[in-house]
């Protein structure tokens, strides 16, 4: 690899770091701002919090990777010609192609990290996200017990706490229980928490009262403990298997769904869609450094103005991802048009791959005499082996 190749792709992969840190770092936290309440309300630590979270972050990468490539070029080829490398090139009689290769070099490299993230980081990170989340929602703790609110379990049993620390123990703990046709019991504790012991759900309770009061007649009994333990094993719901949506499958699961999987039988439109997205999703990174290079990688002098042409940069390839995006919101059941999920990046590199050897006609040109070279020096070949098989077959 050249010194100005290696110079290229190190200054894009310095720009490209920081603009993906940036990026998805902003659009995690719009998405673990949805979560904040489910988690929190389970009194988890703000280290489980961000862990659960992050569980996201392929899926992320995947869709910002080829904005933050296309931000990085352009900032590159912007730097580059704002420095008259570019022109330096040009007068040297170096040809555009110098810069294009680095450039390709690059955003093959971050086609692969993106197309590992969508097939393979991303499905996993969504899977155990679903299978944690299913987890919360059946914890009786996490969506029922909530700090300064009377709530009512079941007919008879009532709960209230003060206050839920970071460590998940409950303080200020009221529990009021009627279910006994006989006795009501109110239990009052300074502090408590929830303990899974040998297959059991408990409450255990410490430095607290309980007070027995039957419901016909007799007189109030308080016993006073130190701890106390309260079984919740018939509260607790069973947390049922988490139905995977196509998004949170495996490549492998979207491809030979089981024959008994009732979500891919009803919805195999969806898994579909799904997989051809995977495949579909990566390519958008070359299509959009082969845009900006249309745009930006032609030399121009200090007096010429490049905002238009990064203007121009930033609006096709978002042009190019929102049709990308409309492909997907049209194909919806109809799974005949999935092949324009190709169409669209496809043909965002044809454009582009067009504008640019337009753009260097003495290039194209000597591209066109290798190619005829080529071609006359294979058929030549061919020519000369039949005539020599020819010629022995006559002997």
């Amino acid at each position: 690899m050249k010194t100005l190749e290696r110079y290229i792709i190190r200054r894009s992969a310095y720009v490209f770091a920081m603009t993906i840190a940036a990026l998805t770092g902003v659009v995690w936290a719009t998405q673990a701002l949805r979560q904040l309440d489910l988690v929190t309300s389970k009194g988890q630590t703000i280290v489980d919090f961000i862990a659960i979270t992050m569980l996201a972050m392929p899926f992320l990468i995947a869709i910002v990777a080829p904005f933050a490539l296309m931000i990085a070029l352009v900032l590159v080829l912007n730097a580059l010609s704002g420095d008259s490398e570019l022109i330096v090139i040009d007068a040297t009689g170096g040809s555009r192609f110098l810069v294009l290769k680095p450039i390709l070099i690059f955003a093959t490299g971050v086609m692969a990290l993106a197309a590992s993230m969508s097939l393979y980081f991303s499905p996993m990170g969504l899977a155990e996200l679903r299978e944690e989340i299913t987890r919360v929602r059946a914890d009786l703790v996490a969506n029922v017990v909530k700090p300064g609110r009377f709530i009512t379990v079941e007919n008879g049993l009532t709960f209230h706490i003060r206050n839920r620390s970071g460590k998940g123990e409950l303080d200020g703990l009221l529990l009021h229980d009627t279910r006994d046709p006989e006795t009501a019991f109110t239990y009052q504790a300074e502090r408590g928490r929830i303990e899974e012991v040998t297959g059991k759900t408990l409450l255990l309770m410490q430095n607290g009262t309980i007070q027995r009061r039957p419901k016909t007649k007799g007189d109030i009994s308080i016993v006073r403990f130190q701890s106390y333990a309260f079984d919740l094993s018939n509260l607790i719901p069973e947390a049922s298997e988490p139905v995977y949506k196509a998004s949170e499958r495996s490549t492998a699961n979207l491809m030979a769904p089981e024959s008994n999987d009732a979500y891919a039988l009803q919805h195999p439109d969806k898994l579909a869609a799904e997989l051809h997205e995977r495949f579909s999703q990566p390519l958008y990174c070359v299509a959009f450094a082969l845009t900006v290079f249309a745009f930006l990688g032609k030399a121009r002098t200090t007096r010429q103005s490049r905002g238009l042409a990064v203007l121009g940069a930033i609006s096709s390839c978002v042009a190019l991802r929102t049709a990308g995006f409309a492909v997907t919101a049209i194909t919806g059941e109809n799974t005949s048009l999935l092949v324009l999920l190709y169409v669209v990046p496809i043909t965002g590199m044809a454009l582009a791959t067009f504008f640019i050897l337009r753009d260097a006609p003495a290039s194209s040109s000597q591209i066109l005499m290798r190619v005829t070279e080529a071609a006359e020096n294979l058929t030549t070949r061919v020519l000369d082996r039949l005539n020599g098989h020819s010629s022995r077959g006559a002997s």
